[in-house]
């Protein structure tokens, strides 16, 4: 694993977007390796896919798979092994599609660069959500606004939606991220996509969801420790910035404080930028994500 993370490494590490997308592919093929499993040859072809091209024996890249149960990871060999690596600095996946989503926005836009986005930002996600303590490297301010940079206007719809999703993935379970992103003007960043007349209504329907995400009650709790010597999340951009305390702490691994925020925290600081937060609050509580109206077409959620 480690000879393949390191070709992929090379390539996207490369300021060319060929190699780039080169790299991103190897890396998708090594997640493919570790969260899909060979089909049975009598299952129905509706419920596989094919496996990404690998430079290596198995699977196959015409082998047909389908998604492992999530139960089976923590006993998965391969899982183990991927986890194992993500502790280190020197083989943390996110940290390397973290820096190529600098690297490619310093390009000037073109379709072929905002598929290249939209994947990085696709295997970010995924990565996060398979190593929770890489979340921490979104402590930091940079990759915080790597991130933000791409809600701008100019990017295109499906690379303001993909960055969204990984926002979320960022965040989740992470408080000191989440006080980053407060301190780095995310919320008014992404009230301001919701705002802005051009904004596609399939971006403005992530957006509130992901307004709904970010409203939740926070709970104090421990974080996954830095990766690496220094850390991937270092104590810079812990939220010191943002106003305020919150409601509580936790203690991460490093003994730092973790503070968290209330929802009705939250509801004061995003109405700032927001009318009608209240609302947004109100339907969270009698149940979230299901069956809200949003008034898409106007300005603010109602």
């Amino acid at each position: 694993m480690e000879s393949l993370l390191t070709l992929a490494f090379d390539n996207l590490s490369s300021p060319t977007t060929t190699k780039i997308r080169k790299g991103l592919r190897q890396i998708e093929g090594l997640l493919a390796q570790i969260c899909l499993s060979p089909t049975p040859q009598n299952a129905p072809a509706g419920h596989a896919r094919r496996a990404s091209v690998l430079p290596t024996p198995t699977p196959s890249s015409t082998q047909l798979t389908q998604h492992k149960p999530l139960s089976a990871l923590p006993t998965d060999p391969a899982f183990a092994e991927f986890f194992r690596l993500q502790e280190s600095f020197e083989w943390n996946v996110a940290t390397r599609l973290t820096t190529t989503l600098t690297t490619l926005l310093s390009h000037p836009p073109t379709p072929a660069l905002d598929s290249t986005l939209h994947s990085t930002l696709s295997l970010l996600q995924g990565t996060l959500l398979l190593h929770p303590p890489s979340r921490t490297l979104f402590a930091r301010e940079p990759p915080m606004t790597a991130l933000l940079d791409l809600l701008d206007p100019v990017a295109s719809p499906d690379v303001q939606g993909a960055a969204l999703l990984a926002l979320v993935s960022a965040l989740l379970g992470t408080p000191r991220a989440a006080r980053t992103f407060e301190a780095a003007d995310g919320l008014r960043t992404v009230a301001a996509l919701f705002r802005r007349p051009g904004t596609e209504r399939a971006v403005k329907v992530r957006v509130v969801e992901f307004l709904y995400f970010y409203l939740m009650e926070e709970t104090p709790a421990t974080e996954g420790a830095a990766v690496g010597a220094g850390g991937i999340g270092s104590a810079e951009g812990d939220g010191k910035k943002g106003e305020g305390s919150g409601k509580g702490s936790g203690k991460s691994e490093e003994g730092k404080s973790v503070h968290t925020r209330s929802t009705a925290e939250k509801q004061r600081l995003l109405a700032r930028y927001m009318s009608n937060v209240e609302d947004l609050v109100q339907d969270l509580r009698e149940s979230a994500f299901g069956g809200v109206e949003v008034g898409i077409a106007d300005d603010e959620p109602r």
